[in-house]
């Protein structure tokens, strides 16, 4: 079989082929272009002036800190959450396992701006309403930001580190144990080290899909400058008021974070790690 393959991958392109390929290199090439324009459109709008002139303003830098300090925060929870339960679903077979993994899939599938009403009533009532009026506020004040973001960016998180624990042998766990190690002892000496590009692919993931976050924080935080204003918001609000360029300038900067976070994986390698996490 891998024999066929091999012969199949160097095979000579026949003349009757450059349709298929055409076709499909059309197909493809399209959507490669309109990204490309994209980018292309982005930098030649956006000029270093802009972009000065963006982080000038107080509201501006108040919404960078806010994104970094809330994505940052949103990325460190989110681990401690996939860690536990990504390996939990990979290793282990329990009632309901099925229905906590669809459930955790539910803020990947849902529209973000349907997260944000859900959490926005789920503070309306019950215990989480007295919380609110007597010990702290929450709906639109910073901690909604972090807990918009959570929401989202745990899904993936949850995922990616599943695969990564599928992904590692269980044989040299099992040996642990049979050395007289506890469980923690097992899963922290032996399984975690093995884990630790998948816990990048993780931490990166959660931390772009943080910064990108909108459709729950626009519901469940709003848009108060100087309070729950965070750099998607910041597009938003520029955009509103007529001030293209101070938009495009922030978008730009969003755009250079997610380049970064995509050379990370790249550089640790973790592509495949994501593929698997990211299929349906």
């Amino acid at each position: 079989m891998a024999e066929t393959v091999k012969e199949s991958e160097h095979s000579p392109v026949s003349r009757s082929d450059w349709p298929f390929f055409v076709c499909f290199a059309i197909l493809g090439g399209v959507y490669v272009i309109l990204i490309v324009g994209l980018l292309v459109a982005q930098a030649a709008f956006t000029s270093p002036a802009h972009v000065l002139a963006a982080l000038a303003s107080p509201e501006i830098r108040y919404a960078i800190r806010l994104s970094l300090l809330s994505c940052t925060l949103t990325t460190l929870l989110s681990l401690w959450v996939a860690i536990a339960l990504g390996y939990l679903l990979a290793r282990f077979d329990f009632p309901g396992k099925r229905w906590i993994d669809a459930v955790v899939d539910i803020p990947i599938v849902l529209p973000p701006l349907v997260v944000g009403l859900a959490l926005l009533l789920l503070f309306q009532v019950g215990a989480l309403r007295w919380f609110e009026r007597h010990i702290m506020g929450v709906t639109f004040e910073v901690p909604s930001v972090v807990l918009a973001q959570f929401t989202v960016a745990c899904a993936f998180a949850v995922r990616t580190m599943r695969v990564t624990f599928e992904q590692i042998s269980p044989r040299a766990e099992a040996v642990a144990l049979t050395l007289g190690c506890t469980r923690a002892q097992a899963f922290w000496k032996v399984v975690f080290p093995e884990a630790r590009r998948g816990l990048l692919t993780a931490a990166t993931l959660a931390w772009a899909r943080s910064m990108g976050e909108f459709g729950p924080i626009l519901v469940f935080s709003g848009t108060t400058r100087m309070r729950t204003e965070v750099l998607p918001t910041t597009v938003f609000l520029e955009f509103s008021i007529g001030n293209i360029e101070a938009a495009a300038a922030v978008s730009l900067l969003m755009l250079l974070a997610a380049v970064t976070v995509l050379l990370i994986l790249r550089r640790a390698g973790s592509q495949g790690t994501l593929d698997r996490a990211l299929r349906p």
